[in-house]
Order: structure tokens, then C-alpha cells, then sequence
């Protein structure tokens, strides 16, 4: 069980962490009741916070980071020495979860997404993990809320009997989102991203060996690359680029050059 503490990315602190000790820390929050706000950053999800420095705000501001993407692992590993062995990502974090959740009696709430891919993903974990207890679940507004719809949401997540919640909303909004409720739920929120679609089936994850060498980010962009292209063929190589800077001393992003935000954002 590896959990080294954060580590400066570019300016976002990343958690040098593996799968164990990223499950028994949300596990045990689960337990205690204790509010604990977690993200699986990929190299889109670090940039976010690079560019914008309200966002680095916020993702600093949370509770766990893991490294989803294997070229964030990378670089934990080449700037910082952390020795991490594998990445720890969202979508089989997401299984851990669920896996330790439904041995240890801890229901689950699952957040965003629309309400056929929570249909279908219900039924999938719960045909994986059949003692899996799904408190309830919500699909997003896509849309900002009012903040009479926060108190609603968070406490229709508290009165289910959720234990910890698991968010889809995609990045940057379920960081958004985790950053914004964690003081309203006494549990933890955990960002899981694409997971939603790639465990109810509607998205195909790319294979084992595209991961294994970081090259997952290729086979979406074949996927969608309209939608895609710029967050990969720009962000990807700026994000090189300022690893080569960070690594050489020429340029060190400070984690608290952030802005706090102005306003809550209150994405549903």
C-alpha cells in the first residue's frame, strides 16, 4: 500500500498513491461519515488547472488526487521519484469502490450522466458486485443550479442513506461539483469521469495494451474527434512542453498561485 502525499504537477498537487490506499482512505471516510472530495486526474484534468488558476484553486482544494492517466504517473515518478508502479484510474477505481462498498454494507449513490447510462449502470455493477446496495441515483440537469437546487440535491443524497457518491459529470465540472458539495455531505464524493459510460456499456475503453502505454488518449480521439482533437493535440503537447520546463528548473508552476472563486459555479 503506497500513499506518499501530493506532489506539484504543474501547479496541481497530485496524490503519489496506488489502488489499495486510494480505496482503504475513501473506504474508511465512508465509514467515519467524514467528507472527502476525490478526483482521477488525466493529463486534460491537470491542464485545466494550469490554465485556469480558479480551477487549480479548487483542485488544490480537494481531498485526494489520483493519478488516472499514465503520463501523469510518469511524471510523479520522473520529477518527484514516487516509484509508482501503476496509475490509479477512475474507471477500475470505480469497480474497487463498489467491490469494497458492497462487502463492507456501504450504499452508493451515483451522480450525473443521463438517466439510460444510470439505468444501465446500475444494472451492471450490481450484476458484478450482487450485494451492491445503489441508495439512489441522480442524472445531471446539464446546467447551472440555483443554490436552493444544491441544498435539494445534497440533501437527497443524504436523506437516500448514501455512503459515498460517485460523480459523472465529466471535467472539469464533476471537480467543480466535489469541490462545491464537500462541505454539504458528510461522505465522500469521488469524480470518476468516463466511467459512467465505459461501465454501462455505452463507451468502449481502449484496450489493455493502448493503456498500458499511455496511449488511451489516441484511441478516443479516433473515437471522437470532433469533439476531442483540441483537448489532445493542443493540451498534450503544451503539457510536455511544461513538464520539460518544471523538470529543468526553467519554469515551476506554484501551487498557490491560485485565485479562489468569486462565486459557486453549482453545476447539476
Amino acid at each position: 500500500m503506497i500513499d506518499r502525499g501530493k506532489f506539484n504537477i504543474l501547479g496541481v498537487q497530485i496524490n503519489a498513491i496506488d489502488y489499495a490506499a486510494a480505496v482503504e482512505r475513501i473506504i474508511t471516510a465512508a465509514q467515519n461519515q467524514q467528507p472527502l472530495a476525490v478526483t482521477a486526474l488525466a493529463v486534460h484534468g491537470v491542464m485545466t488547472g494550469v490554465l485556469d488558476k480558479t480551477q487549480r484553486y479548487r483542485l488544490n482544494h480537494l481531498d485526494l488526487i489520483t493519478p488516472d492517466g499514465q503520463p501523469v504517473r510518469w511524471a510523479l515518478n520522473r520529477l518527484h521519484a514516487t516509484g509508482l508502479t501503476d496509475r490509479v484510474y477512475g474507471p477500475t477505481l470505480t469497480l474497487k469502490l463498489c467491490e469494497r462498498a458492497a462487502v463492507e454494507n456501504l450504499p452508493i449513490y451515483l451522480y450525473g450522466s443521463k438517466p439510460e447510462t444510470l439505468d444501465l449502470l446500475a444494472k451492471n455493477l450490481t450484476t458484478q458486485f450482487p450485494a451492491l446496495k445503489i441508495a439512489g441515483m441522480q442524472p445531471s440537469m446539464f446546467r447551472r443550479v440555483t443554490p436552493a437546487e444544491k441544498l435539494q440535491i445534497a440533501s437527497q443524497i443524504q436523506a437516500s442513506g448514501a455512503k459515498l457518491v460517485l460523480v459523472g459529470l465529466g471535467c472539469p465540472r464533476q471537480e467543480t461539483w466535489a469541490y462545491e458539495y464537500r462541505d454539504a455531505l458528510p461522505m465522500p464524493l469521488i469524480a470518476v469521469g468516463a466511467a459512467f459510460d465505459f461501465h454501462a456499456g455505452t463507451v468502449p475503453q481502449a484496450p489493455a495494451w493502448m493503456q498500458k502505454r499511455g496511449l488511451e488518449w489516441f484511441y478516443r480521439l479516433t473515437r471522437e474527434p470532433s469533439r476531442l482533437w483540441k483537448r489532445y493535440l493542443l493540451l498534450n503537447p503544451l503539457y510536455l512542453w511544461l513538464l520539460l520546463l518544471q523538470a529543468t528548473h526553467l519554469k515551476v508552476n506554484d501551487p498557490t498561485d491560485a485565485v479562489p472563486p468569486a462565486e459557486e459555479m453549482r453545476y447539476g
